[in-house]
């Protein structure tokens, strides 16, 4: 998993300043930038946590005494390099919110129910062919204070890890067809369509399991042209 973009690909990420999502403005530095050389031990030392991935990790229906409550979804896809080369061995992480739009976190106080059956986290490791899945539910939209009567489209936050410390990817799936997209500033902070497209998983009908649960797909793309948009947001 590289840390160097290629130029051409730069324009599909989001500026770090986008005033129209209004936190960028307090973080985004107003001074150049120092570069610090990375050491050896950053650049090859091992990544915590892919050998503590344990089986059911990537079910999060199954991770307390009840089954938590909503829709029920598979997500699964191939994390990929810019030649379409499988990435095995990889670490991929997600959180969530639960149907009702809703975090496990003390700073999530809006008035939404929590679900005592859904923790809103999972993890997997791709297989030899770059392949990952999770069974979750769908995870409702929530407001955000942004700006007026403001409101995050349904999404699920990936986190991508390599085999260094410095080689993650974090960024953001969405769902076909929002009707939020056009209000929300951190997916129109990627202001290339096709790049803000990629971010958008397909509804895949051929795995969905039939009276049980829908399925959508996201490849992930590490770099190149095609590569999926990097998340600069906290939420």
């Amino acid at each position: 998993m590289p840390l160097i973009l290629p130029r051409e690909s730069l324009s599909a990420f989001p500026k770090h300043l986008t005033p129209e999502y209004k936190s960028t403005v307090k973080r985004t530095p107003s001074k150049p930038l120092i570069l610090v050389p990375h050491t050896l031990s950053e650049l090859t030392g091992p990544v915590y946590g892919h050998d503590a991935v344990q089986a059911g990790d990537n079910d999060l229906t199954k991770q307390h005494r009840g089954e938590p409550l909503g829709e029920r979804i598979i997500v699964h896809g191939y994390v990929l390099d810019e030649d379409k080369r499988p990435q095995a061995d990889t670490l991929v992480e997600i959180w969530q919110a639960n149907a009702c739009g809703r975090y496990v976190h003390t700073v999530d106080q809006h008035p939404a129910p929590l679900d005592p059956n859904f923790t809103g986290a999972g993890r997997a490791v791709t297989d030899k062919n770059g392949y990952y899945r999770f069974i979750t539910v769908k995870p409702g939209a929530y407001p955000w204070g942004n700006h007026h009567n403001a409101w995050r489209p349904n999404h699920i936050h990936f986190s991508v890890f390599g085999h260094s410390f410095l080689s993650r990817l974090v960024t953001q799936m969405y769902f076909p067809g929002d009707p939020l997209f056009p209000f929300d500033p951190i997916f129109n902070s990627v202001t290339d369509e096709k790049a803000r497209q990629r971010m958008v998983s397909s509804f895949d009908l051929d795995n969905t399991i039939p009276d049980w649960a829908l399925c959508f797909r996201f490849d992930i793309v590490l770099r190149g042209r095609e590569a999926t948009p990097l998340d600069t947001d906290k939420h």
